[in-house]
């Protein structure tokens, strides 16, 4: 398997997020007591130095208010 940081997905993955944070009219911070993790967390991934997984992005998506499903399709482009 292909190493998935810092690939154009990847980046996708976190623009999208930053993008769905700032919509929400949250700060890392923010985010970060929601998600029961300090702003460091946040700020890593929105920096590309980690991966989201799975459920966290399930948690994310629920957090921010949008269909994890439809931003997966405009990830990939379909």
């Amino acid at each position: 398997m292909v190493k998935t940081l810092g690939t154009e997905r990847h980046k996708a993955l976190i623009a999208l997020l930053v993008e769905k944070r700032e919509a929400a009219g949250l700060t890392q911070t923010e985010l970060a007591a929601k998600l029961g993790e300090y702003q460091s967390f946040v700020a890593r991934l929105e920096s590309g130095q980690r991966r989201v997984d799975v459920v966290e992005f399930l948690g994310l998506a629920e957090l921010l208010h949008f269909d994890p499903a439809k931003a997966i399709r405009q990830i990939v482009g379909r």
